[in-house]
């Protein structure tokens, strides 16, 4: 049942993307417009104007993941610690293979968030979670690039336990909670990207694993958001992660799979 959620939402994500539906919109006011509909197309590809327009010049994402990025306070105190577990999501598998040279992308502040608790709670359990989130390349392993970094950075690699086998927030907690078997009055840290949290946070709960949600890899600027700024891609690029992640929600809580 798994195997089917994961392949389904990948899939569905292909047709559901802003950018994946703005061409989808712009094929069909060019097929009206090849069918003779010239009206029809001209009132489409206006819209499509319109809206291109309105998220080059406007932060609409930032709306979207405002909201998620502050439901947890950043840095929240930490006492009494006795795990500490990160989610994958920073760490370039294929090219760190390929170029033999540890890459991470745009969310590396999960790993060097853990490798600052490891360091300040050196009687804490870690634990790395993340496999593969790609439909085909399950050969490159999230894990394999954190087992890297953490090893060049100096950390004791026999403190941390890797789960290798995950592809979504999901199986994360699923796994991971197998791994370590955490008792009820185990105080566990739970480190992701800021508008994941909320979410991964939910499926945490769901499985009876209460954590401490410390959110890094902020996207947002606040009292900014209503700046205009002539910017597609980015604007795009976050419109992409706030809509997924939003959709992610439902998702996970229309299937059972979260809080």
């Amino acid at each position: 049942m798994d195997d089917i959620f994961f392949w389904c939402s990948k899939l569905f994500w292909g047709i559901v993307s802003p950018d994946g539906l703005l061409v989808i919109v712009f094929a069909l006011g060019m097929g009206l417009w090849a069918f003779g509909r010239v009206r029809s197309a001209r009132r489409l590809l206006t819209v499509l104007l319109g809206i291109i327009v309105l998220i080059a010049l406007f932060p609409v994402g930032s709306w979207l993941l405002y909201p998620l990025e502050s439901h947890y306070p950043a840095h929240p105190e930490l006492i009494d610690i006795d795990g500490v577990v990160v989610l994958s999501g920073a760490e370039q598998s294929q090219k760190t293979s390929l170029w033999d040279s540890v890459n991470l992308g745009e969310a590396a502040e999960r790993d060097l968030a853990f490798m600052a608790l490891a360091r300040k709670f050196p009687t804490a359990k870690l634990l790395f979670t993340g496999g593969s989130g790609q439909l085909l390349a399950q050969d490159f392993k999230a894990t394999a690039v954190a087992r890297r970094l953490f090893k060049e950075q100096g950390l004791d690699l026999t403190r941390i336990i890797f789960e290798s086998e995950s592809r979504n927030t999901w199986e994360n907690a699923y796994f991971s909670k197998r791994l370590v078997n955490p008792t009820g009055g185990e105080n566990w840290v739970l480190i992701t990207t800021g508008w994941h949290m909320p979410r991964a946070v939910s499926v945490f709960c769901q499985l009876g694993w209460v954590v401490i949600p410390y959110p890094v890899d902020f996207a947002t600027l606040p009292g900014n958001f209503w700046s205009v700024d002539w910017d597609l891609v980015g604007h795009l690029g976050q419109l992409k992660i706030a809509v997924k992640e939003w959709l992610g929600r439902g998702m996970y809580k229309l299937t059972g799979k979260s809080c």
